[in-house]
């Protein structure tokens, strides 16, 4: 009995090791090569996100929130960067120029975070994250990951058509991932992302000798702020704090998330500690040209899919991570997993979290005028994402980054609906103008 929950220990150990890696190894090459760094540069980038993960997490796990959540580079910040860098030219500005506005947000932004959960002020920041807002966030970043992976999923070729081969394979590894976790045993379908992850790999070896990998490294000494020093370009520094102000929410909607999900209460101290542990990340982050962390709420999707809620088994993983910055051979084996297997198998454990956002309208109940609440903001942050980002080349460029984000103009308009609409009153006036008119 023992031997086997060791083993289940090491299985569940190594499958939130290809879990986080997976997350983590695409976001800083993407960042470096945005901004032209040279390999060497993004080779120590990559070594610091390692690092940096791993570390994260385990201390949220022990002294944080303490819940099984992976603690990694935000999803938003790391759209908005890319986004920004994208933008340098038609700004009339460098892109180190760019990346040092961008590294004073991330600073401002993390300073701020820190003196909120020292002076305990988190809790004026979770009432303006209601729980609708909560529900439209969890939608919105449901269709953002889901988009993301679903094209990661597709490998494109250079004449721009799409690698039939290839891209059948990842759907094969999809169907595979999905009948493990519908028909297979509780043991094979807690165990699903892992042996997705594994077979698709070897599979994919043996069947295309060479192909896209998810990145590389090489040893190499870290160096401070590589995409730009800090300076007071004020535009990029304000959508830069705007956005990291609406990335806490990822805290209050992890930890509420995994909560539910364990059976959990969760008291405010917790929470300060979680918010102190992610603004010091984040600072340290803008020193090494790392996207801004923040506890996953996709996570709760890889916990719902693999039902070991063990804190165990993710501390492991953690700390393996770290050794995988450390010792630059075994980060850099662990990379040559292919793009294409890692979003395929990533797709499926998202899934879940289309479920997490389902369960999350508990209690509500909607009529023609307060659906509004939840459909405004859904559609029209799904409908920006799905935009051409050119189309807003209309507006100044200082804030195309943020217009052209339906992530974060979807909350926004959320919360400017829970701000100044009284939803109890618009409920209580249709329900008495069903009783006048005698309809049910």
């Amino acid at each position: 009995m023992k031997n086997t929950s060791s083993l289940k220990t090491i299985f569940a150990s190594l499958q939130w090791l290809f879990f986080i890696f997976a997350n983590t190894v695409v976001v800083p090459v993407s960042i470096g090569t945005a901004f032209g760094l040279d390999s060497a540069e993004v080779a120590a980038m990559l070594r610091s996100s390692l690092i940096f993960t791993g570390l994260a997490g385990v201390l949220q796990g022990i002294v944080g929130h303490r819940f099984p959540l992976m603690e990694g580079h935000s999803g938003l910040m790391w759209g908005l960067i890319l986004n920004l860098s994208l933008a340098a030219s038609s700004m009339g500005m460098s892109l180190q120029e760019v990346g040092g506005g961008i590294a004073s947000g991330i600073l401002l932004a993390g300073t701020v975070t820190v003196v909120l959960a020292v002076f305990r002020l988190v809790s004026y920041i979770q009432k303006v994250f209601t729980p609708m807002v909560m529900t439209v966030y969890l939608f919105l970043l449901t269709f953002q990951l889901i988009l993301i992976f679903f094209k990661g999923m597709l490998k494109v070729s250079e004449d721009g058509t799409i690698d039939l081969p290839v891209t059948l394979f990842s759907f094969a590894v999809v169907i595979l991932v999905s009948l493990m976790k519908i028909k297979g045993s509780d043991t094979i379908g807690n165990f699903s992302i892992l042996i997705g992850m594994l077979f698709g790999w070897i599979f994919y070896v043996i069947l295309f000798s060479s192909g896209q990998v998810m990145g590389s490294q090489a040893s190499i000494d870290f160096s401070i702020f590589p995409l730009g020093a800090p300076n007071l370009n004020y535009g990029i520094i304000a959508i830069t704090f705007i956005a990291s102000v609406i990335n806490l929410s990822n805290t209050i909607a992890s930890v509420q998330a995994a909560a539910k999900l364990t059976g959990q209460e969760v008291s405010q101290s917790p929470m300060d500690r979680s918010y102190l542990l992610t603004g010091i990340y984040s600072i340290g982050a803008a020193f090494f040209g790392l996207v801004p962390y923040a506890p996953f709420t996709s996570s709760v999707g890889f916990l719902e899919s693999t039902r070991i809620f063990d804190r165990k088994p993710f501390l492991i993983g953690g700390g393996l991570m770290v050794i995988l910055g450390i010792v630059p051979f075994l980060g850099a084996l662990l990379a040559t997993i292919p793009i294409t297997v890692g979003n395929a198998v990533l797709f499926v454990a998202y899934l879940q979290l289309f479920g997490t956002s389902l369960k999350s309208l508990n209690g509500y109940t909607f009529d023609s005028r307060s659906i509004f609440r939840l459909a405004a903001p859904v559609l029209m942050g799904l409908s920006i994402m799905n935009l051409d980002t050119e189309l807003f080349n209309v507006f100044p460029v200082i804030v195309r980054p943020l217009l052209s984000n339906g992530f974060i103009m979807g909350v926004l308009l959320s919360l400017l609906l829970e701000t100044f609409v009284r939803w109890d009153k618009e409920e209580y006036k249709e329900s008495k103008d069903k009783v006048v008119t005698g309809t049910k």
